[in-house]
């Protein structure tokens, strides 16, 4: 019998499980809405799908988790996860507890960039950057075809540095949930972007309206080209610290088809280099990628 890994994706607006068999083909996939707000329903969601896809299968699989923030070296719980309802909790012990088996558990960005530098958009780079842009935002670091994580576990945590080269109007910038303002995710994520449109026009819309109505509405393709600078400037920063040889978008502002053109030019005026060779991918497993990495945290099968 062949051995199962499940990964589960934990993220602000919804979990999904994916059960992958030991040759890495995915036997079953489940999604629910995140039941925001509620630590201990969280925990129980996740079982529960875990359950369902074991259910399924009809096997027993290894489990890990990607998830918002990670799980603290120093304490063993959950911090700097914008779904703040995990923040300080213990994850790492009730889930197990929970489930009757050990959990592995990485930074949702982390998985993303194992998925697509194991075999996604980046399968052969070296380095790879692989940024999250969606409810927040994060980054995650694989060299080598290993996450790197650092003695803090907050390698590639990107999204709350400060944004880059800031102008005028964008200082101090708005408050982030991390307690500091002008961080790259209230720029960057999905509700930074629909922010930005409203406090320029007043009007309310959902980041795929703004991306929608940008053909038509001058103001809606403002705010995305404002988008574009300001991600151009957010990942320049990455070139010149880490130089990687591949970075991959996720989330869901990635799936705006014109960021792979528009910021690869736009963020050649902040690299310090006389060329930019590096290149900006689409993911390869679209919204799957956070979801199979967590599945390969186990990188031997088993069943625990």
């Amino acid at each position: 019998m062949s051995r199962l890994r499940i990964g589960v994706d934990l993220g602000g607006t919804k979990i999904e499980a994916l059960a992958l068999d030991e040759t890495g083909r995915e036997r079953a996939r489940r999604r629910i809405a995140t039941p925001a707000d509620d630590y201990a329903a969280t925990v129980e969601a996740i079982a529960r799908l875990v359950e369902a896809i074991e259910r399924d299968t009809g096997q027993r699989g290894s489990v890990g988790v990607g998830m918002p923030g990670t799980i603290s070296p120093a304490t063993g719980l959950v911090k700097n996860a914008n779904s703040v309802w995990l923040n300080r909790r213990p994850l790492a012990e009730d889930l197990p507890r929970r489930l009757g088996r050990p959990v592995r558990f990485a930074n949702d960005a982390n998985c993303f960039a194992l998925s697509e530098a194991s075999d996604g958009s980046a399968a052969g780079a070296r380095v790879v950057f692989g940024v999250i842009v969606g409810t927040g935002t994060g980054g995650g670091v694989v060299v080598d075809g290993k996450v790197l994580t650092g003695p803090n576990a907050i390698a590639g945590e990107w999204g709350h540095n400060s944004l880059p080269w800031p102008t005028a109007d964008e200082r101090p910038g708005p408050p982030c949930y991390c307690g500091r303002t002008g961080c790259i995710e209230v720029f960057l994520s999905g509700p930074g972007l629909a922010r930005d449109y409203r406090e320029v026009t007043g009007r309310t819309r959902t980041p795929v309206a703004i991306v929608q109505a940008a053909a038509s509405e001058p103001a809606a393709e403002a705010a995305l080209a404002r988008y574009e600078e300001r991600m151009a400037r957010a990942l320049a920063s990455v070139i010149n610290l880490l130089d990687p040889d591949a970075i991959v978008l996720g989330g869901g502002m990635s799936n705006l088809a014109r960021l792979y053109q528009s910021v690869p030019r736009l963020w050649s005026s902040y690299v310090f280099s006389d060329r930019v060779d590096t290149p900006l991918r689409p993911p390869h497993h679209g919204d799957s990628s956070g979801v199979r990495g967590a599945a390969w945290l186990w990188p031997t099968a088993s069943t625990p």
